[in-house]
């Protein structure tokens, strides 16, 4: 049996094959082993310990967020041996999940825009090359963090027009002092200010919020999309809410910058389940160079 898990900050969404030979899907908390506290942990283990998957005969694909670093990949095999102890566990980068998801074997540009924000050049096996990610303090560009970062800013600033100013009159009740209180008591400050995307989901047509959401994904395609060889002959790929939720934007800033759309996944879970069922060989992640 095949589990395969696609792991972010805040959700994690699993798919295997059920004795029926039907597909199952489900989600849990999210996991990053670079950011998760022991309460949080412990919280994930009681959720996988009830999914309806015996670790005999089990292999577990794994892709997740902030696994790259050794000691990150081995606290995200020890989490997933404690629930399955005799499964063999294989961990990858979230980004190579995106790329297969996306691209399969064939070479393209592969992107996340969610909570967070990441890209690399991927040949059809392998990632090739790969901007570094700075994470929410010094880039996460195109971000959910990103975004929610300049609503924030731009309602403190008084830079907002007067409608969407007062739906943020409402998303922050206790002014500047318990925003930044709570921005840096959080474990993940990056989904903090990711939520406040939400205040303007639906209005991803207003020409203001359009302009906002497009400079940030402007920016993520200028600093990292456009930086990798031969990025306008090759297709440039998107998974990740972010990416998915506000597409027509991500579509004009590609076509601005001469750059081929490829896929736009809200989750990759199903292409990458599908890949899983299709070609179970995993091939190493490399390292940026």
């Amino acid at each position: 049996m095949r589990l395969v898990a696609d792991a972010g900050a805040t959700k994690t969404d699993w798919a295997w094959t059920t004795l029926s030979g039907e597909t199952s899907f489900t989600q849990t908390a999210g996991f990053n082993p670079t950011y998760t506290d022991g309460n949080q942990l412990n919280h994930l283990k009681k959720e996988l310990s009830r999914l309806p998957v015996s670790s005999e005969e089990l292999s577990i694909y794994y892709y997740g967020a902030g696994c790259r670093a050794p000691e990150a990949v081995a606290r995200t095999e020890a989490l997933l041996n404690a629930i399955w102890p005799q499964a063999e566990v294989k961990v990858f980068d979230d980004l190579l999940g995106a790329a297969r998801a996306c691209c399969g074997h064939s070479p393209g540009i592969v992107c996340i825009l969610g909570t967070g924000s990441n890209s690399m050049l991927y040949d059809g096996q392998k990632a090739t090359d790969r901007i570094p990610n700075l994470g929410v303090l010094l880039g996460d560009e195109g971000s959910g963090a990103h975004i929610g970062k300049e609503l924030v800013k731009s309602w403190f600033y008084r830079e907002m027009p007067a409608n969407i100013h007062q739906l943020f009159a409402t998303a922050l009740p206790g002014g500047r002092d318990e925003f930044i209180k709570e921005l840096y008591s959080r474990q993940s400050p990056g989904s903090f200010l990711a939520t406040f995307v939400k205040v303007i989901a639906d209005l991803k047509t207003d020409p203001w919020v359009a302009n906002l959401v497009r400079s940030c994904v402007d920016e993520f395609v200028a600093r990292h999309v456009l930086k990798y060889e031969s990025a306008r002959e090759l297709k440039v790929h998107f998974c990740g809410s972010i990416a998915w939720h506000f597409q027509p934007i991500v579509e004009k800033v590609l076509a601005r910058h001469g750059l081929q759309k490829g896929k736009i996944l809200r989750k990759p879970i199903e292409e990458l389940f599908k890949f899983h069922l299709n070609d179970a060989s995993s091939q190493p992640f490399l390292p940026d160079r």
